[in-house]
């Protein structure tokens, strides 16, 4: 039988490779000062719906929204065993917030048509809303459980998971079709197949109209998913920014340590003494 997936991604800064230049003068991310990078946590949910194909058998589909230079990290998503990948990219959606993102990405589904599960990362490293996955589903009128970290079962129509809650998880059962957001918790993403490497090193992006339906790596404007252009981008966001402060860390005190025990010995003692590990 199979299950039509769809597993939502989101190309961003590395955020724990911040250097000098990241940031703009009117304190925005300088995206260009940046490497990019897969979410972690989409790339997580990538690994689920990977893991149903090879269990289930089924279609994966990966959506992005972003400039042309995302259809790399596209492209990587094919290496690892997807068997579609949509760039949405317009000018139309620069400057989106969540619900702007959460609409267009809406739209582009509706597109699509069928689907049994939608798949997210908990929430994307450069924003850390954990508002879009939850948005998609609202307006695609969806059930959703989020904060998954575990798919116990997935039969006669309906999914069990386990869920993070507070002090603890929850398990839950919902039938399909059905979003689900996961967590890092969830898995250890698989790396990619060289062999597809080599297939997709000179894929590029084309238009719908320029291929034929099954093209693996396809690019969609505001026109081809009917998206409404006053809910996209920056007409279509209600976040608004009031202020913006820059933050500069500065290192007061640093010390080097010899890599002797001794000395790593003397280190914790400190580090103990000083409450900072205990």
């Amino acid at each position: 039988m199979g299950f039509n997936m769809i597993v939502l991604m989101k190309q961003v800064p590395d955020t724990s490779n911040v250097q000098e230049g990241a940031m703009k003068s009117d304190g925005t991310v300088n995206r260009d000062a940046l490497p990019a990078i897969i979410n972690p946590e989409d790339l997580c949910a990538l690994e689920e719906a990977l893991k149903i194909k090879e269990t289930h058998g089924g279609h994966i589909t990966v959506i992005s929204m972003g400039p042309l230079k995302a259809e790399q990290a596209l492209k990587f998503t094919l290496c690892l065993g997807a068997d579609k990948a949509i760039l949405l990219s317009d000018r139309r959606f620069a400057a989106s917030d969540t619900l702007a993102t959460s609409y267009t990405l809406s739209k582009a589904i509706e597109k699509i048509g069928a689907y049994d599960i939608i798949f997210c990362g908990r929430q994307a490293i450069d924003g850390d809303t954990a508002q879009v996955g939850p948005q998609v589903a609202e307006k695609l009128g969806l059930n959703q459980l989020t904060y998954v970290f575990e798919i116990v079962d997935l039969s006669k129509g309906h999914i069990t998971v386990k869920r993070e809650i507070s002090n603890g998880y929850e398990r839950a059962k919902a039938p399909l079709p059905i979003l689900l957001t996961i967590t890092s918790a969830a898995n250890i993403p698989r790396p990619p197949s060289v062999k597809k490497a080599m297939a997709f090193k000179k894929l590029s992006a084309k238009e719908p109209s320029l291929v034929e339906a099954d093209f693996p790596l396809q690019l969609w404007d505001a026109e081809f998913i009917s998206a409404d252009p006053t809910r996209c981008g920056l007409k279509g966001s209600a976040t608004k920014v009031k202020k913006v402060e820059s933050v500069v860390l500065k290192t007061r005190e640093k010390k080097e340590i010899e890599p002797t025990l001794s000395s790593i010995s003397s280190l914790m003692k400190e580090l103990i003494h000083d409450h900072i590990i205990g």
